[in-house]
């Protein structure tokens, strides 16, 4: 009888003393870091914040007049714009001769410059051939009996019989307007060879080349 009394009482200190021990954990968890039992937010330690460095923007180049970036940049110009420039100024073969580009930048080229005008294919319209893919230095067969595939053979003109003559003059004698290359590739619009009607601008297609002139 007694063990079972005792019994009685175990459980019954259990079941009344567990709350009474949870609800002082709690008290404790709730009062017991703060100073004085004050837990306003006055009371409470400051708290320090990792300082975040300000990001200096970042900030591009200034570029120069006209939207270039400067000298000795590329060129943004027009096929007629480059070779009356350069007809112009006599057709040098290896000295520059100036222009004006897209920009309103002055820049300067030489021949070797411009001479992609007649050798490359697929610049003056998509698939068009080079210039130089029909007038070559095989003057026999070569359409018009002209080359345009060198500075000699663009000097010598058209309508060479033989190869070594001297043809029709096609620049006109250093006078752009009077020239036939204008003449065929911008007045007429008969050349290239198959271009389509309106495939290709007035003034021809744009291209990139050349280096712009250092401001005085």
């Amino acid at each position: 009888m007694p063990m079972k009394s005792d019994f009685k009482t175990w459980m019954m200190a259990l079941v009344f003393g567990l709350p009474v021990m949870l609800g002082l954990y709690i008290a404790f968890l709730a009062f017991g870091n703060c100073p004085g039992g004050d837990c306003t937010r006055a009371a409470l330690p400051p708290i320090i914040h990792t300082p975040i460095p300000t990001l200096i923007p970042a900030t591009m180049p200034a570029q120069a007049a006209g939207g270039a970036a400067g000298a000795g940049s590329k060129c943004t110009v027009t096929a007629e714009t480059v070779l009356g420039a350069w007809v112009n100024a006599g057709y040098p073969e290896t000295d520059a001769f100036g222009f004006t580009d897209l920009n309103g930048a002055s820049c300067e080229a030489t021949f070797t410059d411009a001479q992609i005008l007649f050798t490359e294919a697929n610049l003056w319209y998509s698939g068009a051939l080079a210039c130089a893919s029909c007038h070559n230095s095989d003057i026999a067969t070569a359409s018009a009996q002209m080359d345009l595939s060198s500075y000699a053979g663009i000097i010598a003109g058209s309508r060479r019989a033989p190869a070594d003559a001297q043809g029709n003059d096609i620049l006109g004698g250093g006078v752009w307007e009077q020239s036939k290359l204008r003449e065929q590739l911008f007045v007429l619009k008969l050349m290239p060879f198959g271009r389509p009607a309106d495939a290709v601008p007035d003034a021809g297609p744009t291209v990139v080349l050349g280096t712009q002139k250092a401001a005085p």
